[in-house]
């Protein structure tokens, strides 16, 4: 007689089936795997930056904005002197001189994060710095237009590699410690453009500005804007040198004994899930941040009756210096425990949504002005500026969330060479577009002067609808649910 177990289920043969069943193991090995991801999170949250590669790659992101904004100040007068172009086409080939950086960039960042991704990030970033450093300081030997249009368009080829620095970064930090790491990347970037700005105005013609220190000296007189490029070139340089010494290679290798793997396809990393949604959030991000640096100083210095606020060139500084230390206070402080606390998507739809306010407060400040109440803009302008720097943080959420949707760490050089090309692609026609809205804006009264802010809105309203379709893999979230035991 066979007599009916209830300690589990029977097979219709009678006998007991497995403790385990089909669902129950699956359902262990699921706990398992979480177990063991949970295991290798905390694991990595043990894992402190290393703060010598970080600084390392900082001082390359500083010298990569020094190369460059650094002919900024002096390339109208320089095109006049040494080229002999009449200042009526000046304005021409400053824009198309200084707008060549960035479109070389655009065309090598694919090829250079390829290069990384076959045979190493840090042979990449030495040679690429020393040749930086070769073109900006040959800069400043030019004797014609063409060897300027050479040098500049030779810069930006060597300053493609700058995306694998980001790649580098990426590797050289955790999901936990990115977030800090990527803040100071974009701060010492920042530092650079202040720092090649000052160096570039300051340090021209130098017999002719401290005439008892160089004023004897005939090479400086011969080339007199030689000095702020050897200064500026020097810091991609001593970078590529410290990087030689110092700095630890990060391209992931096969284990020992194991096949290398193969490097994937561009069409294998393009088509893999999200990462094309991910790639437009990136470009949006960047793209308004781009539009609003070049729209802002053009409406501090239109007078009020035009749509602006008429600051004087003192107040326009003032300003800017303000907006420098309060983006420092975000980027260092502040977003790398929002990013850990919220994740990184519910950071960037805060500063989202945030942004709309800003770019409203803006024609509000002229309103203001045109009415007379003064105390009503000083009560707001903090405001525009605090939460502006704010917004800043975007830059560093698109590319935490670029590299989380990333397909494999072989790819991370690639995805990285793609992003970035087409974020300086865009960089190098927004100054114009940009400048050309705010203009007819003015110039026919569209909008009440106001256009330019309202196709900025228009932007920041599809970067939020944008958001909505942002991957849950990107959203930077992992540590909440290793907490839960998701």
């Amino acid at each position: 007689m066979t007599v009916e177990s209830t300690d589990g289920p029977t097979t219709a043969q009678g006998e007991r089936a497995p403790l385990l069943s089909t669902s129950a193991s699956s359902t262990t090995l699921t706990e398992a795997e979480g177990a063991h991801s949970a295991a290798n999170a905390a694991e990595e949250g043990d894992k402190k930056l290393p703060m010598l590669q970080i600084l390392l790659l900082c001082y390359a992101s500083l010298g990569e904005g020094v190369a460059f904004i650094y002919i900024f100040p002096f390339i109208n007068q320089m095109i006049v002197e040494r080229a002999g172009i009449p200042e009526t086409d000046v304005g021409f080939w400053s824009g198309l001189i200084e707008s060549l950086y960035s479109c070389t960039q655009t065309v090598v960042m694919i090829f250079w994060g390829r290069i990384s991704d076959r045979y190493g990030r840090k042979p990449v970033l030495v040679a690429c710095g020393a040749g930086v450093c070769a073109m900006v300081t040959l800069f400043g030997t030019s004797n014609s237009l063409w060897q300027m249009v050479a040098y500049r368009a030779m810069a930006g080829i060597f300053a493609g590699s700058f995306v694998t620095t980001r790649t580098m970064i990426s590797e050289n930090s955790t999901s936990r410690t990115q977030a800090r790491a990527f803040s100071y990347f974009q701060f010492a970037g920042n530092i650079g453009l202040s720092v090649g700005s000052m160096f570039g105005g300051a340090l021209a013609k130098p017999a002719e500005q401290f005439p008892e220190l160089f004023g004897n000296s005939q090479l400086l007189i011969k080339y007199p804007y030689l000095l702020p490029c050897i200064i500026c070139g020097a810091l991609p340089g001593t970078s590529s040198i410290l990087q030689f010494f110092f700095l630890k290679e990060t391209k992931p290798v096969a284990k020992e004994g194991a096949e290398p793997e193969e490097l994937p396809s561009l069409k294998s990393i393009l088509s893999a899930p999200g990462v094309w949604i991910t790639v437009a959030i990136f470009q949006m991000g960047w793209f308004i941040g781009n539009a609003y640096t070049v729209v802002v100083p053009i409406f501090l210095y239109t007078p009020v009756e035009l749509g602006g606020v008429g600051f004087e060139p003192t107040m326009i500084s003032a300003w800017m210096v303000v907006t420098g230390l309060t983006q420092a206070a975000w980027l260092l402080i502040i977003f790398a425990p929002l990013q850990h606390r919220f994740g990184t998507g519910n950071v960037m739809r805060a500063c989202g949504w945030l942004r709309m306010f800003v770019l409203a407060g803006f024609p509000c400040l002229n309103i203001l002005l045109r009415h007379g109440n003064t105390a009503g803009f000083w009560t707001l302008a903090p405001f525009c500026i605090v939460g502006a720097t704010g917004v800043t943080m975007v830059y560093t959420g698109v590319q935490l969330a670029l590299n989380d949707i990333c397909p494999s760490p072989l790819a991370l050089g690639t995805l990285n060479g793609v992003a970035m090309s087409l974020s300086f692609g865009l960089r190098a026609v927004i100054p114009a577009t940009f400048g050309s809205i705010f203009a007819l804006g003015v110039k026919y009264n569209i909008l009440g002067g106001y256009l330019v802010w309202a196709v900025l809105l228009a932007f920041g309203a599809s970067f939020i609808v944008l958001l909505r379709y942002m991957p849950a893999k990107a959203e930077g979230r992992r540590h909440w649910a290793n907490a839960f035991g998701e």
